[in-house]
C-alpha cells in the first residue's frame, strides 16, 4: 500500500509498520506518521511497479519472446509485459492455474484416516446422497467446508433450508455481490411464492432457478432469447459484463439488446428488469460448470465433517484454514464435541492430528517455534522415545532459548510438569542446558567421566494456569488449550448481564445484550455508497452474526478493530429461519484481570508426514 511503501521510505521495519496499521481506525497522534500518512496520499494510484498474477499461464508453440516483449517480475520471473486483455487480443492461450487448499485437506483427511484402517474409495465415493452431509448443509453446519462455509453461505443454508446438491450449485453462484437485491426474491420462491416468469421466452431458460438469472451463460441465453443476439454476440455481451469491461463496449451492448427486445415486442419494465439482472454478474460470478464442479468439492468436504469431524478439522487447521482464523475452527472443534488436546512435546507431530475424537494441536501453531526446533524434537522422539521430564528434554535437545520460551509459553511441557508454572519449567530448562554445556566444556580437560545431572524431582498435581500464563497462551497460540479466550475476562464476565449466543432463538425481536468475542467482518457498501459491515462473533456457547448499518458502523468502527471483546446491544432479527442481531450499541467488555489486547502472529511452515511408527 502507499502507506507502507511511504513508512519503508522512513526507515520503519515490517514489524513497526504492522503495529501502527491494526489500527489505522483509531485516530493516530504520533507526528511521524502523521507525516508518512500526508504524503501517502501524494502516491496513491500510482504505479509501484508491474504485479504478476499468482496463476497466469500463457503457451506459445515457439519461444515466448518471438511472440511478445518479456520482462522480469521482482523476483525474477519472466513476465509478458501485457495485462490479460491485451494477451488475450494478441491471440495467446492463456490459462488461470490456481491452488485449491480444500483438495489438501480432503487429501489430509483421508490420509490421516488410513492411517487408522479407515478407506474411502474415492471412484465409489458419493457424498452428495449421503443423508447426513445433505442434513448438516441444510442447516448451515459448513465451518471448514470448502466456498460454502463464509456468513453469508451459512445464512443462505438457513435461510433456504436446503443442502441437496442441486441447491448447492445455486448457492455457489448466486451468492455473488451483485446479487444481493435477488436472493430474497430466490429464497421467497423457492420456499413456494407464486410467481411468472420475467417472460414466456425465459420460463424454461430460468426455471431451474426459480425465474431469476442465476450463472454466467443465462446472460447469454437470455440475450438470445429476447433480444435475436447471435451465439458469438452473446458471448461476448457476457464477457463484456463478467469483466466489468462497461464504457463503450457496453452502451453498444445494452443499445442493441434494447433494440432487439423491443422489437420482440417486450414490455420496457421487463427490459430493464432483465437487463439488471445482467449487470448483477459484472466481476465475480460463476458459470453452472464451476459452480457444480465447486459444489462436489464442498460436499466431500462437508461428508468428511459430518462423519470423521476431528480428522477434517485437523485437516483444515493444518492447511492454513480458509475464511477463518484457526481460533475459529477451534471453537468450532470444541462445539462439534471434539476433545482438544496439545501442543505437547510428546504428543503433537508438526501438523495438527487426530485420533479418534481427539484433535491435536501440532508444533506449528506455535509462534515463534522454529522449524528447525520443530523437526529437532520429532526427529528425536522417533529415535530415542517420548521425554520423560523436562530435564532429559534439555539433556536430549540442543534448542534455543527462544525455542524453549515458546514451548513453554505455549503449554507444551505441561505434561512433563504439571505443577509447575511455566516460568518455574523455563527455571529448570536453562539450568539443565547451563549444567550440560559446564559438563561438557570439563570433557576437555579431563578424561574421567562427568558426574550425572540429577532430574529434580517434580511434584505431578496439576497447577491452575494464571491469567498472565493464559495471556502468553494466547499470544503464542492464537486460541487457548483448554478453554474459550472469554475466560481471560472472567471477572468482567461476572458482573455483566448477558444473555448466551446459544440461547437468541428465545429472543426474536426482543432488545438482547451479548459478548462477542469477533471472528470476522466483511464491510460492504450500500446502494447509496454508505459504508455498513456484518461482524461474526461468538462466545463461550455459540457463534452469531450481527450487522451493523451505515449510521451505527461509523460510530463504532474503531471498536470492531480493537483486538478484544465487546458488549453487543441490538435487536433479534429473523430472515426468512437465519437470526442476526440487528447491532444498536457496541461498548468494550472492560477488564482489570484481562488487560492486554488479543494479539497473535501464527507463522506457517511446510510440514512432512512423519511415520506412525515413530508417534
Amino acid at each position: 500500500s502507499a502507506l507502507r511503501e511511504t513508512a519503508k521510505a522512513h526507515g520503519l521495519s515490517n514489524a513497526q509498520i504492522s503495529a501502527v496499521t491494526r489500527s489505522l481506525h483509531t485516530p493516530i497522534d504520533d507526528p511521524l506518521w502523521k507525516r508518512i500518512a500526508q504524503e501517502a496520499e501524494g502516491i496513491i494510484d500510482l504505479p509501484k511497479g508491474l504485479s504478476m498474477h499468482c496463476g497466469g499461464l500463457v503457451i506459445t508453440p515457439r519461444p515466448i519472446a518471438l511472440y511478445a516483449p518479456i520482462t522480469c517480475s521482482n523476483d525474477g520471473q519472466p513476465l509478458l509485459v501485457w495485462e490479460k486483455e491485451g494477451a488475450e487480443e494478441a491471440g495467446f492461450v492463456k490459462i488461470d492455474l490456481l491452488g485449491n487448499r480444500s483438495l489438501a485437506v480432503i487429501r489430509d483427511t483421508l490420509a490421516t484416516l488410513a492411517e487408522e484402517g479407515i478407506h474411502i474409495d474415492e471412484q465409489t465415493w458419493r457424498p452428495s446422497d449421503d443423508e447426513r452431509t445433505i442434513a448438516a448443509l441444510a442447516q448451515g453446519d459448513s465451518m471448514g467446508v470448502f466456498y460454502i462455509e463464509s456468513p453469508a453461505m451459512r445464512q443462505l443454508q438457513k435461510k433456504t433450508c436446503r443442502g441437496d446438491f442441486d441447491h448447492i450449485v445455486i448457492h455457489s453462484s448466486i451468492i455473488r455481490p451483485a446479487a444481493n437485491a435477488f436472493i430474497n426474491t430466490y429464497i421467497e420462491r423457492l420456499k413456494g411464492k407464486a410467481y411468472d416468469p420475467l417472460h414466456p421466452r425465459l420460463a424454461r431458460i430460468l426455471d431451474e432457478t426459480y425465474g431469476i438469472l442465476c450463472y454466467q451463460e443465462d446472460v447469454s441465453k437470455v440475450a438470445v432469447a429476447l433480444a435475436g443476439f447471435s451465439e458469438a454476440q452473446a458471448d461476448q455481451l457476457r464477457k463484456v459484463i463478467a469483466k466489468k469491461a462497461g464504457g463503450e463496449k457496453l452502451r453498444s451492448y445494452r443499445e442493441q439488446f434494447f433494440s432487439g427486445c423491443r422489437s420482440n415486442q417486450i414490455e420496457e419494465a421487463t427490459i430493464e428488469t432483465v437487463w439488471s439482472m445482467m449487470l448483477s454478474f459484472d466481476g465475480y460470478s460463476f458459470c453452472k460448470p464451476h459452480s457444480a464442479s465447486y459444489a462436489m468439492v464442498s460436499f466431500q468436504s462437508a461428508y468428511l465433517r459430518v462423519h470423521h469431524p476431528a480428522h477434517f478439522m485437523a485437516a483444515v487447521l493444518t492447511n492454513g484454514g480458509g475464511y477463518y482464523e484457526a481460533g475459529a475452527y477451534i471453537s468450532e472443534a470444541r462445539r462439534m464435541g471434539i476433545i482438544i488436546e496439545g501442543p505437547d512435546v510428546n504428543g503433537s507431530r508438526i501438523a495438527y492430528h487426530a485420533h479418534q475424537n481427539t484433535l491435536t494441536i501440532g508444533l506449528m501453531a506455535i509462534s515463534n517455534l522454529s522449524e528447525k526446533a520443530m523437526r529437532a524434537i520429532i526427529d528425536e522422539r522417533c529415535r530415542a522415545g517420548f521425554y520423560a521430564s523436562l530435564a532429559e528434554f534439555a539433556r536430549r535437545l540442543t534448542l534455543s532459548r527462544e525455542d524453549l520460551a515458546a514451548l513453554a509459553q505455549s503449554g507444551a511441557f505441561d505434561s512433563l510438569a504439571p505443577a509447575l508454572r511455566r516460568s518455574e519449567q523455563l527455571r529448570v530448562l536453562f539450568t539443565t542446558t547451563h549444567r550440560q554445556h559446564v559438563s561438557e566444556q570439563g570433557e576437555l580437560f579431563t578424561t574421567a567421566s562427568p558426574s550425572p545431572i540429577p532430574t529434580p524431582a517434580l511434584p505431578q498435581q496439576r497447577a491452575k494456569r494464571t491469567v498472565s500464563e493464559l495471556e502468553d497462551e494466547y499470544a503464542s497460540l492464537g486460541f487457548l488449550r483448554d478453554h474459550h479466550p472469554l475466560v481471560l475476562f472472567s471477572e468482567a464476565l461476572s458482573h455483566t448481564r448477558r444473555i448466551l449466543a446459544s440461547h437468541i432463538p428465545r429472543y426474536v425481536d426482543r432488545h438482547v445484550t451479548l459478548v462477542g468475542h469477533q471472528i470476522t467482518r466483511k464491510q460492504v457498501r450500500t446502494k447509496g455508497g454508505d459504508l455498513m459491515s456484518f461482524v461474526s462473533f461468538e462466545d463461550e456457547t455459540a457463534l452469531y452474526e450481527t450487522v451493523l448499518f451505515p449510521d451505527l458502523y461509523e460510530r463504532y468502527f474503531p471498536l470492531l478493530y480493537r483486538a478484544a471483546p465487546l458488549l453487543v446491544h441490538g435487536v433479534v432479527k429473523d430472515d426468512h429461519g437465519a437470526l442476526i442481531i440487528e447491532v444498536e450499541h457496541l461498548t468494550l467488555l472492560e477488564s482489570c484481570t484481562a488487560t492486554k489486547e488479543m494479539r497473535h502472529s501464527q507463522r506457517r511452515y511446510p510440514y512432512e508426514r512423519i511415520p506412525t511408527t515413530c508417534l
